[in-house]
Parts: C-alpha cells; structure tokens; sequence
C-alpha cells in the first residue's frame, strides 16, 4: 500500500458509501447522534431491497399468489378465470415500489440531517472520497455499495440476453418458456411465481436439490410442491453452453451422463451475488478481500484499515437485508464512538426466510449444519396438517421443527415450512436471543385458530417426549386413593 497522509481535519464524521439497507441505516444512526454524515448514492436510492429485490420480488410473488388461488377458485365453490394480464401485474410490482421509495428517498434523509451526493465514489486515498467533480473527507468511512447479480462464464450466455434478478423487472411481456438457471431461494421464488403467472418455467440447477442451504426434508417438500405446479426440475444438471439459432435460444446442458438442450424465450440467471468494489479503488489502498470477493472484516466490522468499515452483501456473510441492517448498527456506532467502547457483532442468532408457497423459515442451526458441526441434538416435529387452521384454509403442506440439546429445552434452531412462516419464526428468535426454551412457549397462550398454534403444538410435543415415566405410572394409584 503507498504511503499517505492524513488530514489534519475532516469534512464528516463519518462518509457512507452506498445507499441501500446497510448504507441507509449507517447513515441514519449517524445523523441521529449528531454527527456530521455524508451519504454516497450512484444509482438508486434504497438500493438492491427496494428497487430490484425485496420489494419488487414479494410483490411479484403476491400477485402470483393470487393468480394460483383464483385457478383454485372452483375447489372453494367460486367461478373464476385465472386470467393475467401480465403488464398489470408489472404495473403493481413498480407501483410497491414507488409508495415505498420516499421512505428511502434523498429528500427524507436530507430532512434527517444526512449529506446526500448523488454520483459513483471512489477513494483517492483512505480518508478521501472522490464523487464526480467533488471531493470529501471523512474521519470513517462505511463502505455499504452492496451486490450485483453473478453471471457464470458459460459459453454464448451473453448472446441470449439473460436477465437476472436486477433486470427482470424490465420484462413488458409474460415469457412463454421461461429457463431459470440457479433453484437456491431466488431462483425458487422467482420460477414458481412467473409458472403460476402463466410461463412454462424451467428450474436447472448443478446440485443434486434445491435449496442447498435447507434440510433435505424441506428442499424434497417444495420440490414435490414446485413439481405439482407443473414447475419442470432439473438437478444435477451442469449448463454447457447457450446458443441462439434464428429465433430459437437454446441451452445445452449435461444431465445422467448425457447432453440435452432447453428451449426458451427468456432466462433468468440466479445462482448467487457478488460483492460491488470493483470502482471504489480499494486495491490501491490495499484492503483485504476474502476469496469470493467480499471486504475481511473484523468482529467490529473493520476492515484492514482500521477508520474504514464495511458491513452488508458486501462484506457478508449472509447477504439478507435484515442483516445488512444488523451490521449497519455496529459499524456506524464503532465508526463514531469505538474509541471509547467497541461493540462486537453479534451473529448468535440469525433468523431468514425463502418466500416461495409455503415459506421456508429458519432461525439457528438446521439437522445438516448441526451434524456437520458434530452437535448433538434432538428434533421435534409438528405436521402442519393436523392444525385446524390449515385444514380450514386448505393450506395443510408443511411442518415445524425444532433442534434441542438432548433432554432438556434449550432451542438450538427452528424450521418453519408453512404460510406466513416468516412471521411464525420470530417467536423462536424471540426465544432464542432471550434463552427462553420451549417449556415458555409451551406455557405461552396462543390464539385459536391461528397458524400461531404450530409453535405451541410443536414445544407440547416436546414436552410431551420428556414427560417423568415414572410419575406418570404412580398417578393411576393417586387418583385411585381419590376416588
């Protein structure tokens, strides 16, 4: 790294780069301490979450739910179509979008007291941000320019124009034949949602199942879902190349031994994120990168630089907004105020949730990563079907279970596969962070009926397995007595 000199003074406290959750967040907390913050937005503010992510995904994903229950419509004794009328659907995906943007907006956050340059910055030397024409100086500075969809370097990719999940909110028409290359959570979400739209999806993936990140109960259960719904699966499936041929687009992929190839009108590519530094001009200060391109960070969200942090995809390891959030808090606070106490970042319990129909949910560890980590421990299960709610509903595929240490009620993670189960899991992580063990849940009220109900049903079961054998055998001969 060359040598450079600091500044006597500096124009901010602190300097945020990025203008999406984990920027947003670092530079609020900043400005709600009165400090002087300066905030770095190239392209959108809201970033990744609102514009091209979260926001339009579920809302697209809501759509598409109302789509497949209208085609259901006769099971409820309702006489409906189904029919879509795809640029409508678009419309509302952009509409959610546009009611949330002011929320992020640089406008609000002017208001709150934060700088906003609009314009691509990068680093003239570590205390200084080049933006355009302007040049600012901070004391700290967050890095939080997020990730960009990965495109994999299969050969003739870039001749079928491949969309990803940035770019295909562009999309004007519903694809006939839609290829989704990747089946981890977006490309699950995205394939059952544009199937229940109208498309012809295809899901190819490498792995031998979806979800790779799942128990292999969860990933068969929304396999057979997605297969159910016509979705067509294809696993251990490697792609070898595309090809256009006049106005056909085709891939060829290697399958059982053998090579085949899938016809398409569109494909969306969603087999992972890379983190965003390539302009920022990082290699010339020297930071640190961890081998899949993210910024090393410390349990302070440091970087190698020490008055230099970095905190949400593009640091990792987990690329949730919730935890871009997560890490936004300790890095603006140990930016401001670590050299009077330093706070570690805290990733004891990290809750996230695949959207598909049902929601995959997860808090803690899952029976895979226990076993690869060599913990012991018990599962408890509860089957979604026997809860009156779902039978009312008709909504009865799933379960809920729950990791303990052996016999006794200390929760060591929880899944949820179940609608709504991304609201269902905060109870655990409620638990969890307060270690509360299943016997509270169990003695917790629940209303009736509710999906709620799984989380008691589930801790009573537990409760149920490790109930005193012996008491229980004496007790005939005390009501006996009573009699």
């Amino acid at each position: 790294m060359a040598s450079y000199k600091k500044p006597a003074s500096f124009d901010y406290n602190l300097v945020v780069i990025g203008g999406g959750s984990a920027g947003l967040i670092a530079a609020l907390i900043a400005a709600t301490v009165n400090a002087r913050v300066a905030l770095v937005e190239k392209h959108q503010m809201g970033g990744d979450c609102l514009n091209t992510g979260c926001v339009p995904s579920k809302a697209l994903i809501s759509c598409a739910k109302k789509v497949h229950c209208a085609r259901l419509a006769d099971e409820f004794g309702i006489k409906s179509s189904g029919e879509v009328d795809f640029s409508a659907v678009m419309a509302k995906v952009h509409g959610a979008i546009a009611r949330i943007a002011p929320n992020d907006s640089m406008e609000r956050f002017q208001s709150l007291g934060v700088d906003c340059i609009e314009g691509e910055a990068r680093f003239n030397d570590p205390w200084t941000i080049q933006v355009g024409d302007k040049r600012i100086t901070g004391k700290s500075i967050v890095i939080a320019s997020g990730a960009t969809p990965f495109i994999p370097p299969i050969p003739g990719l870039d001749s079928v124009g491949a969309l990803t999940s940035d770019t295909v909110w562009g999309l004007q028409s519903l694809p006939q034949n839609l290829l989704v290359l990747g089946a981890g959570p977006i490309g699950c979400e995205l394939a059952q949602s544009f199937q229940r739209l109208g498309s012809a999806v295809t899901l190819v993936d490498m792995a031998p199942r979806i979800l790779p990140n799942e128990d292999a109960d969860v990933a068969q259960l929304m396999s057979d879902r997605l297969v159910n719904e016509s979705v067509r699966l294809l696993t251990n499936s490697k792609a070898v190349a595309f090809q256009k041929q006049d106005d056909v687009q085709l891939m060829r992929i290697e399958r059982d031994g053998a090579q085949q190839d899938i016809i398409f009108d569109e494909v969306i590519v969603a087999v992972g994120r890379r983190a965003h530094t390539e302009s920022l001009g990082i290699e010339e200060l020297g930071l640190e990168l961890n081998p899949n391109g993210t910024v090393v960070v410390d349990k302070y969200q440091r970087t190698s630089l020490k008055h230099i942090y970095a905190c949400g995809d593009v640091a990792g390891p987990y690329q949730f907004t919730h935890m871009a959030s997560h890490q936004a808090w300790y890095s603006s606070v140990n930016a401001l105020f670590g050299m009077f106490r330093k706070f570690t970042t805290n990733y004891s319990v990290v809750p996230w949730c695949t959207f598909t129909d049902p929601e995959v949910a997860r808090v803690g560890l899952s029976e895979d990563s226990a076993a690869q980590a060599g913990i012991t421990f018990e599962v408890t299960r509860y089957e979604i079907s026997h809860l009156d709610r779902a039978i009312a509903e008709d909504e009865t595929e799933g379960f809920i279970k729950v990791l303990t240490q052996p016999g006794k009620d200390k929760i060591l993670g929880a899944v949820i596969v179940s609608p709504h189960a991304g609201e269902l899991i905060t109870e655990f992580v409620m638990a969890m962070t307060h270690q509360l063990g299943l016997k509270k849940i169990m003695g917790t009220i629940h209303i009736y009926p509710t999906y709620s109900e799984m989380n008691k049903f589930v801790a009573s079961n537990w409760r149920k397995a490790h109930a005193p054998d012996k008491l229980l055998k004496m007790l005939p001969l005390l009501h006996k007595l009573f009699r």
